[in-house]
């Protein structure tokens, strides 16, 4: 009876679920913008010699769109849903929640008006204008102050390893956008960087692979930690491993991103520290893949029957095959021959199809039900058909750009007995060309399955309701 005086704490699931509708309307729209330049890069008058719809102007385009429109949606989404049950708290502020949430999209909507028509950065990643920035940094400050408020009230003692991730996340990006997009305003959609020449590289790609560190691996990581476990109805493996590749990876991955530069003008030495810690890397990322999926220890069977789990640890088998990639390919006699060709668009694709894309949408499968007063989705059988069809998409993709980047490098390399090329470049273009179809058709399917996804989540939204969960007072402060 002590806690009779207690009120029952209700969920903040308005936020949640905004943003999880945006998920989906926002992975259909950066993927369909992906398959339209895949489309261009096979047939370049595609672009009908309309200069906003050129590749180059699409081509950030659609990464901006993936990575922080779809991926960044479903970080807030799934942090919001996640520290509010691990905390058994209500969110810290509902107005900063609602703010993060439209200024994201004030954000997305400005990134798609501004880079069409061609003002840009020119940095991978960070390619918007210093008034998208500003506005970007005041949105992430709400973020940080609603997950670390609400981690800050929580009513349990323990924090659950997810928001360890999610709160590593937060900080790192914070401080990646702060330092890399530090530029000289020279007119409203116009300024200068405040570093110049193999500084500026360097920043920019300490920002670059960190971004695909902490935003792309380690926030993904806090939805499988919480998503996977719930799913399988299992404990996570290890509780042990977990904490221990959370440090291990958040310390080793801030010094890979010299890896992006061997054979440039940075010096060697930089190169070569990139080089080990990336090596250094594959042991706390395959920490990782292994506790996600050895957690369906004793619940294997499930996977027959269950899509959704399917996509979250499908997604983990990609984790790992991208983590060993990766270290791989920063070797620096291999990135001889891959450097600047499609196998690196292959492995980016292999990690943001693969990975980031199937654990989101394995999330996404068991978050909005849940949000709408339902046991599940509206249509299962169209889960496993957007399953095996986004599955056998990323396969035609991957494989195509493998083939198509090593074809490049051994091309590029061959010389003649007298020391001249073997090949012109155009002639590794011509080569290039079917693989280019093929990554076209592996796009489509892809996008097929992201679009079977909206239809699903607008018939599971419409037939259920907006419903907020609430937790007894006794639960909450037990």
């Amino acid at each position: 009876m002590a806690f009779a005086n207690q009120q029952a704490t209700v969920y903040n699931d308005t936020v949640v679920r905004q943003f999880a509708i945006m998920t989906v309307v926002w992975g259909v729209v950066g993927m369909l913008v992906g398959v339209i330049i895949a489309a261009q890069l096979a047939w370049p008058e595609l672009n009908l010699g309309i200069p906003w719809l050129t590749y180059g102007r699409l081509r950030p385009l659609h990464t901006n769109a993936v990575i922080f429109a779809f991926g960044g949606s479903a970080l807030f989404a799934t942090v919001y849903y996640v520290v509010q049950r691990t905390c058994q708290v209500r969110l810290f502020s509902d107005k900063l929640a609602s703010f993060t949430f439209w200024g994201w999209q004030l954000v997305i909507v400005a990134a798609a008006v501004s880079l069409p028509l061609g003002f840009t950065q020119g940095k991978e990643y960070a390619e918007l204008e210093w008034p998208i920035d500003i506005l970007i940094t005041l949105v992430w400050v709400a973020y940080a102050v609603v997950f670390f408020g609400t981690v800050g009230t929580r009513k349990v003692k323990h924090i659950y390893v997810a928001n360890w991730f999610f709160g590593a996340f937060i900080l790192a990006v914070a401080i990646l956008h702060l330092v890399n997009s530090a530029a000289i305003p020279a007119g409203p959609m116009k300024s200068y960087s405040a570093y110049a020449g193999v500084q500026d590289a360097m920043i920019q790609w300490w920002y670059g692979h960190n971004a695909v560190g902490f935003f792309l691996t380690a926030a993904f990581l806090g939805m499988m930690y919480y998503f996977i476990p719930k799913q399988a109805g299992r404990p996570v493996y290890s509780y042990r491993l977990s904490i221990v590749h959370f440090w291990a990876l958040i310390f080793t991955y801030m010094w890979a991103g010299p890896h992006h530069l061997h054979y440039t003008a940075l010096p060697d030495w930089t190169q070569s520290v990139g080089m080990v810690f990336s090596l250094i890397l594959l042991a706390p990322s395959w920490g990782g893949m292994i506790n996600g999926i050895m957690t369906l220890s004793g619940a294997w069977h499930k996977l027959r029957d269950d899509p959704i789990l399917r996509f979250l640890i499908v997604s983990l088998s990609f984790y790992g095959m991208s983590t060993f990639e990766g270290p791989m390919m920063s070797i620096k006699t291999v990135n001889a021959l891959s450097h600047y060709t499609d196998w690196t668009v292959g492995h980016v694709h292999s990690g943001a199809l693969g990975w980031v894309g199937l654990v989101t949408m394995g999330s996404m499968y068991y978050l909005i039900p849940k949000l709408f007063g339902q046991k599940q989705m509206y249509s299962v059988k169209a889960i496993e058909v957007h399953f095996w069809t986004a599955t056998i998409g990323i396969v035609i993709y991957i494989a195509a750009m493998w083939i198509a980047g090593v074809m490049q490098g051994l091309m590029w390399r061959a010389i003649n007995a007298d020391g001249t090329l073997t090949y012109t470049f155009v002639e590794s273009v011509k080569a290039t060309y079917p693989f280019y179809v093929l990554r076209l058709l592996g796009g489509l399917l892809y996008l097929s399955g992201m679009l079977i996804m909206l239809w699903n989540t607008l018939k599971t939204a419409t037939a259920g309701r907006a419903v907020d969960i609430t937790i007894p007072a006794a639960v909450a402060h037990a």
